[in-house]
């Protein structure tokens, strides 16, 4: 592929900058802790359910593109918290942590240029590293715009 370096670096950009989308530390820069775990009247979600969503659904896709023995959690309890607030006081930091290493460990995967873009996941059923990455980052684009949602209307 001619143009390889620029759409790995794209793939990179688009996984770990915001350019047109909020970033995961806009979303959780300075939010209240005593907010972190309600749910705005009529809302499904709490800050804390959705920060845990992104981070759960985020490992398990990167886990899928990289690692043949990955196993799933079960769909859609295994990709939620069982609370709506954080279990105690680090699970927070804790969690955004991690985050951000799944997100910077994508952005790695798909710059190495070993890595095949664009060949079959062999333990998949058709997906791609490429197909994988753009999932990643529309996925984790809708739920930090749920979270800037959530923050607002608390």
């Amino acid at each position: 592929m001619t143009n390889d370096r620029s759409l790995r670096q794209h793939l990179a950009d688009l996984l770990t900058w915001g350019n047109a989308h909020v970033t995961i530390d806009d979303a959780v820069k300075d939010f209240p802790p005593e907010l972190r775990g309600k749910r705005p009247a009529g809302g499904p979600h709490s800050a804390w359910e959705l920060l845990e969503h992104l981070r759960l659904a985020l490992w398990d896709i990167l886990e899928f593109a990289r690692n043949p023995k990955h196993v799933s959690p079960k769909f859609p309890d295994g990709y939620w918290p069982a609370t709506p607030a954080p279990p105690n006081a680090t699970a927070w930091d804790e969690s955004v942590a991690a985050y951000r290493k799944h997100l910077q460990e994508f952005a790695d995967l798909v710059s190495d240029q070993s890595v095949d873009l664009l060949a079959r996941i062999p333990h998949g059923d058709g997906q791609t590293v490429l197909r994988e990455a753009l999932l990643a980052a529309d996925h984790n684009a809708y739920h930090i715009g749920q979270l800037m949602m959530v923050r607002r209307l608390l």
